[in-house]
């Protein structure tokens, strides 16, 4: 039997669906997605779970991050616990597969759904915070009678996702409660700690991606957070965290190319101080400037091509053309 409340959020749901808002509303048009995939938003029923041998597997695509988000997850919840919240690390679809809580709200939470191996993509749960994160890629709250199913009305969750050392997103972190006295003050703050750590996730995976690579931190840009990128021991850039690809413009084909890092962030940057790696790195940007094209890296350089021929065979240096 459905009651007031749940009938009176359906309700809502509809006269959305029927305006104009879902032009001007993100939210509305989640709910629109939600409704595409034919939700209804009085289901009662609990949320889909996989299999123990499933939630394995979405573990074990992700081991490498799941290992880097150990120390951010634990730190995350020192900030959040204390008040009822539980964290959550959920794959790229959506699937939980670490959590942190407090063990007693733990029936609590596995009540909700609110536990590894559950599945909250929009395309299941309709909007929450987890699935539309993922969906929009944008950090984001779900606050209640935000979500899209009524039965998900009594929770309150913050989500931003976490991008992988390709710029691609690999993975959303959660911050979630089912407490009625949260107040809109304690979630922003709770959003301000969960883009924290998932930034400080992104940063840890990328050095773990690049161990012997020279990281460098580009600043923020019109409140952007800063971003990463890593170059090799010739200044040539050779990885770029997503907030760097979008600064600078570095696209997968630009980094195929492995250009000098001044000709991406500009000038100014320092080089190795050795004569002999100097010239090395020097050689090794003209190249790539000229992709591979010896005759042309030599016009760069001012020099003859039988000259610079002699000079990457004394320093070892291939050409591929």
């Amino acid at each position: 039997m459905r009651g007031p409340a749940i009938v009176e959020h359906a309700d809502r749901v509809q006269a959305a669906l029927k305006s104009s808002d879902a032009a001007r509303s993100a939210l509305v048009a989640s709910w629109r997605r939600s409704s595409q995939h034919r939700l209804d938003p009085t289901h009662r029923s609990p949320p889909e779970r996989l299999t123990e041998a499933e939630l394995s597997l979405a573990r074990q695509r992700i081991e490498p991050l799941i290992a880097v988000a150990q120390a951010s997850l634990d730190r995350l919840y020192l900030a959040v616990g204390g008040v009822g919240c539980c964290v959550l690390l959920a794959d790229r679809d959506g699937v939980p597969v670490e959590r942190r809580g407090a063990v007693a709200d733990d029936e609590t939470f596995h009540d909700w759904g609110l536990w590894t191996g559950t599945v909250w993509s929009e395309e299941s749960e309709g909007t929450n915070a987890i699935g539309t994160s993922l969906v929009e890629q944008r950090p984001l709250t779900i606050h209640r009678g935000q979500h899209f199913l009524s039965r998900n009305t009594a929770l309150s969750c913050t989500t931003a996702p976490i991008y992988d050392h390709h710029g691609n997103v690999a993975a959303a972190l959660d911050v979630s409660s089912c407490r009625a006295d949260l107040t809109e003050g304690f979630v922003n703050l709770i959003a301000l700690a969960v883009g924290d750590a998932a930034r400080r996730i992104e940063a840890d995976n990328f050095r773990l991606a690049f161990p012997h690579a020279r990281i460098i931190l580009t600043p923020e840009v019109e409140r952007s957070p800063g971003g990463m990128i890593a170059v090799d021991a010739d200044d040539l850039v050779i990885g770029a965290t997503r907030q760097a690809r979008l600064t600078y413009g570095i696209t997968r084909e630009r980094l195929e190319r492995r250009l000098p890092v001044a000709d991406i962030v500009g000038g100014g940057m320092r080089v190795a101080e050795d004569l002999g790696e100097a010239e090395r790195a020097a050689l090794h940007r003209a190249l790539a400037r000229a992709d591979g094209n010896v005759s042309a890296a030599a016009q760069q350089l001012g020099i003859s091509r039988a000259t610079l021929h002699r000079k990457l065979n004394r320093l070892g240096i291939r050409r591929t053309h």
